[in-house]
């Protein structure tokens, strides 16, 4: 500080040096705090944060970070129609696997879920047995993967393996003839009494055509198509498996409308007592039957020249038929007549839809 400065240019002087020495205080807190090591979160942690870790809530109350971990889930439209199908596959299934085992069979549905193929088929157990079947009437095909566990078992009833309660070893080795001829049998069973279960909606043929061992040569998909997959388990005492049917949206699609229905009982969404009260009312109808005696089309000077003693002449003779019409549909064709002192008319053709007197 020289003796020339003022008092103003002394007090600058003294505000640079404070700003430099908290500069240097900032810059030092800073290089401070770079070297100190970043914590980094567990997997309890993160999944807290997201709210991974609590109990299951629908889509429509997860939170926004959630909701976009979840968009990739698929969420159709409820077919209530096809529950009651697989209700009933259950009850027919169990019947007929009796029967075909000579043992106590035991079946149950353990979910009916929409998902994208392309994750399901990424999901599958291997090793495993993939039947591909084509419902006839729809023109498209369906997938049914049985399990491991349930293919050992299968093979070890029809075989007459006795009961245990040991588990069984499941091998990597490839299946043999003898496991897929049994096998395909179970399957053909299985689609037998899948097209009986839909009897009451529609008539549909389930046909078997053939089975894979990898998904890769059974894609009867796109990847990114929507499927409902149904898993049934099968118990047989000590011994079972289960085995899942795919259906993809667009095999279901020539029936959607049914499937949507609602229902009561084994109606099946249609009530009867209606049906019958408006089939008799509509019996009880009045409608009127008009007897077209002949036509003439005329222009309209030719209609305004009328006047009284003109003629209109009509192209048709004494015994020619006449058209009978009910709201100008042509119905039928008559003979025209006379009984009990009044004009009549006896049918004598029924003319088809659309179809007139020429």
């Amino acid at each position: 500080m020289s003796r020339d400065q003022t008092g103003d240019e002394v007090q600058d002087e003294l505000m640079s040096e404070d700003l430099v020495a908290d500069g240097d205080a900032v810059i030092e807190e800073l290089e401070t705090s770079e070297k100190k090591p970043t914590r980094v979160l567990n997997q309890s942690e993160i999944d807290n944060l997201m709210g991974f870790d609590g109990p299951e809530i629908t889509f429509e109350q997860q939170s926004g970070l959630r909701r976009v971990v979840s968009a990739g889930l698929v969420s159709y439209e409820r077919l209530p129609m096809l529950e009651v199908v697989f209700d009933r596959l259950v009850r027919i299934l169990s019947t007929s696997l009796r029967h075909l085992t000579s043992d106590n069979v035991e079946v149950s549905i353990d979910k009916i879920i929409s998902l994208r193929f392309g994750d399901y088929m990424n999901s599958i157990p291997l090793p495993a047995m993939l039947s591909i079947f084509r419902a006839e009437q729809w023109d498209n095909l369906g997938l049914m993967v049985i399990d491991a566990p349930m293919i050992y078992s299968i093979v070890d009833v029809l075989l007459g393996g006795r009961k245990g309660t040991t588990q069984m070893r499941i091998e990597g080795r490839p299946y043999t003839t003898i496991e897929r001829t049994l096998v395909e049998r179970l399957a053909g069973q299985i689609l037998a009494d899948l097209s009986t279960s839909f009897d009451p909606v529609c008539d549909v043929n389930f046909r078997y055509e053939r089975t894979e061992v990898n998904p890769r040569f059974a894609a009867i998909s796109r990847s990114s198509n929507a499927a409902i997959l149904v898993k049934l388990r099968l118990e047989m005492d000590e011994r079972g498996g289960c085995f899942e049917i795919v259906l993809p949206y667009a095999t279901l699609e020539p029936i959607r409308d049914l499937l949507l229905q609602q229902f009561m009982g084994e109606r099946f969404g249609r009530d009867n007592i209606w049906e019958t009260h408006l089939a008799e009312e509509l019996r009880e109808t009045d409608v009127e039957l008009d007897a077209v005696l002949g036509e003439q089309t005329m222009n309209l000077s030719e209609v305004l020249a009328l006047k009284v003693g003109s003629q209109i002449t009509f192209p048709l003779a004494v015994d020619d038929p006449v058209e009978l019409r009910c709201g100008g549909v042509p119905l039928f064709l008559a003979r025209t007549g006379n009984r009990r002192n009044r004009v009549a008319v006896q049918i004598e053709e029924r003319l088809l839809a659309g179809e007139a007197a020429t």
